[in-house]
């Protein structure tokens, strides 16, 4: 039997990271996918787009959101390793749509508005989200439900992170 691989995605502030130090304190393999795959890129081609630092990425919050990329080589890679019987991916991409298929299951954190605001309000300011501007494109995002995966495991990401957790490991059979 090959390794599973598990995509837990959400908007920002819904807990994915929290899962995943969760289930790394738990013993899982997890893969932060937010620090460990992504770069900014073409959402196309997935070309870096090096060189950029000023201008849109420091002022267009959206432009610099659409060009949130994880390395697909690296992800397809990382699914096909079976030094692991379970690998769970934390974080989200604009280009899911190039290796969503690689996952044996997609988890969508899903919170209320009420939670998210909380959760931002507490974010730093070196964080995304943790700026004005951030707070309300990522609420946008909420209300839009575009950032996410169209199918997926909903998940209450408003319980206590254990309890999130828990309930994500209840449809993996593990």
């Amino acid at each position: 039997m090959g390794v599973k691989n598990y995509l837990v995605e959400g908007v920002s502030c819904s807990g994915k990271t929290s899962v995943a130090t969760e289930l790394q304190r738990q013993g899982y393999h997890v893969i932060h996918g937010d620090r460990e795959l992504a770069y900014k890129g073409d959402p196309k081609t997935g070309l870096p787009l090096e060189g950029r630092q000023g201008g849109a990425w420091a002022t267009d919050v959206a432009f610099a959101h659409r060009h949130h990329l994880w390395c697909v080589e690296r992800v397809k890679a990382l699914a096909a390793d079976h030094s692991h019987a379970v690998t769970f991916f934390c974080g989200g991409a604009r280009n899911i749509s190039t290796f969503i298929g690689l996952f044996d299951a997609v988890f969508i954190l899903k919170l209320d508005r009420a939670t998210l605001e909380k959760r931002l309000a507490a974010r730093p300011e070196d964080e995304f989200g943790g700026k004005a501007e951030e707070r309300a494109f990522i609420l946008a995002l909420h209300e839009s439900g575009d950032d996410v995966p169209k199918e997926g495991i909903a998940i209450d990401s408003t319980q206590p992170v254990e309890a999130v957790v828990a309930e994500l490991l209840s449809h993996t059979n593990g």
